[in-house]
């Protein structure tokens, strides 16, 4: 089977995998100390500081498969964005403009990082928490930071993508069908690229 996907259903077929669903559908299972691995976004920390009572856990950077890479590299960031729409009257665009310059100000990322465990916008927040004494008490809450700051690969700055959010959908589609044994990793990365292409296609009609 293909790649670091292959080896995962695999381990998937040995019961030392299971795959519970996208972003935090499987979070009760590592609360409830059902699994002793898992992988997710930083930004469930906060909330795992108030909701695990019943044992310590602790975070690391991403597992590094040496066959594939000598030398761990950046993730790219993901979360949420914030759109402002054309049409508006300009009042409006000078609130947006000042709430933009509220949420990203320093004090207020550092607040934000502090109490979530989603990662600061800027690197004046991030030094922030630093001279806050915030890393010294709770170091694991650097770790997404260290892992997005490591060197880049070629694949690894970031892209843009047309009907990016359809095509996720059909890869997490067909993800799931490769953890449930249901398709092997190369049939399943066929018919991402097929919907994937006929996706990129409508969107560059639209977008002219």
């Amino acid at each position: 089977m293909g790649g670091g996907l292959g080896i995962i259903a695999d381990m998937g077929a040995e019961g030392t995998f299971v795959y519970g669903g996208r972003r935090g559908d499987c979070r009760g299972q590592f609360v409830n100390g059902e699994t002793v691995l898992w992988i997710n976004s930083s930004a469930y920390f906060g909330g795992f500081k108030m909701g695990i009572t019943g044992f310590e856990f602790g975070h690391a950077m991403l597992p590094l498969d040496t066959a594939v890479a000598d030398a761990p590299q950046n993730s790219i960031i993901g979360g949420a964005t914030l759109w402002v729409l054309t049409g508006h009257e300009q009042p409006e665009y000078t609130c947006v403009a000042d709430f933009f310059q509220f949420v990203s100000a320093a004090e207020q990322q550092a607040y934000w990082h502090q109490n979530t465990g989603y990662v600061p916008i800027t690197s004046a927040a991030y030094e922030l928490a630093k001279e806050q004494g915030y890393y010294d008490e709770t170091p694991q809450a650097e770790v997404g930071i260290l892992q997005l700051s490591l060197p880049s690969g070629e694949f690894s700055k970031g892209y843009r993508m047309g009907f990016y959010v359809q095509i996720r959908d059909v890869m997490n589609r067909e993800f799931g069908r490769i953890f449930a044994g249901e398709t092997d990793v190369d049939s399943a990365f066929d018919g991402i690229e097929t919907e994937g292409n006929k996706l990129l296609a409508r969107f560059a009609k639209t977008s002219n």
